[in-house]
């Protein structure tokens, strides 16, 4: 950024106006809590300069000073030159009202499991207060872990995640939400070194993007960690392990949550047998899957 921009860009309008332009001529790429410039834009600027996030009217033409100048060119270079996601510079993402600690060792919390709690699985589950045991199944940050105690009070949730890296921004989550007592942390290639137990749901946001989608990703995703994202040629290669191995570990009348993103396609060609409950997240219609233990089983 020159240093006239630095010295011209007076007032936090001005740094919205001016970062929105620049988004726009570099094409960047956005996905990762926000779907377009003007939003990135303001919370990338809202942040920097410890504002709420939620009001930027009141502050638009408040006059910055020259640190704080230096200080926003220096972020939206980064954003800008090197295609860093918001989320890796500001070192937090949100999945409404839950806010969480990120950094490259996790993939940035995105999940369509996320808009299904609390009441969205309301109508399978029953009373949330008589689900006892919960799995999460590729935690990563510990953001679907840490929605599911709050979604079911009374369950112990086991998060499993086959990064150690993960594991470890995952406890700094847990504890800053004092969820320590009740969510578990466990290294696991999926269900690999999990202890025999039966759990009444388990929940997975595992990799499912497909070979042909990751040569095309945005730069912006190439910082991701790509064992998070990989799914394999058709990007159901967790979840053939998944359907394989989930009624081991489901109890009688469990239930088994699963994120695919845009394979429905391809998990119906591979099990066309099965009858999936595809649910209405909101955002999407077909992008999470339930089935019963005693589906699962017959899916076999």
């Amino acid at each position: 950024m020159s240093t006239d921009a630095v010295h011209d860009l007076e007032t936090l309008r001005d740094w919205l106006r001016w970062a929105v332009t620049r988004f726009g001529e570099a094409k960047l790429a956005f996905g990762h809590g926000t779907t377009n410039a003007y939003d990135e834009a303001a919370y990338l600027l809202l942040h920097a300069l410890h504002l709420p996030l939620e009001r930027l009217d009141p502050f638009l033409d408040a006059r910055l000073t020259h640190a704080e100048r230096q200080q926003l060119a220096q972020l939206l270079q980064r954003r800008i030159d090197q295609r860093v996601p918001a989320a890796y510079l500001t070192r937090e993402a949100w999945l409404g009202d839950f806010r969480f600690y990120v950094d490259e060792r996790v993939l940035i919390p995105r999940s369509f499991i996320a808009e299904l709690l609390p009441d969205g699985l309301a109508a399978y589950v029953g009373d949330a207060a008589q689900v006892a045991s919960v799995l999460d199944l590729c935690t990563g940050s510990g953001c679907l872990a840490i929605l599911l105690a709050h979604a079911f009070p009374a369950a112990d949730v086991d998060a499993v995640d086959i990064s150690s890296e993960a594991l470890a921004v995952a406890q700094r989550n847990v504890s800053d939400y004092g969820l320590a007592d009740r969510i578990n942390l466990l290294r696991s290639d999926l269900f690999a070194n999990l202890p025999d137990k039966s759990y009444d749901l388990i929940v997975s946001n595992p990799p499912y993007v497909t070979g042909t989608a990751m040569d095309e990703l945005p730069a912006e995703y190439r910082h991701e960690p790509a064992l998070a994202l990989a799914g394999g040629d058709d990007g159901l290669d967790a979840v053939r392990t998944i359907m394989r191995e989930a009624p081991r570990f489901l109890a009688p009348g469990g239930l088994l949550v699963v994120e695919i993103g845009h394979n429905r396609d391809a998990v119906e060609v591979a099990w066309p047998r099965t009858p999936f409950v595809w649910l209405d997240t909101g955002s999407s219609a077909d992008s999470v899957f339930l089935l019963t233990r005693e589906d699962v089983v017959a899916a076999r």
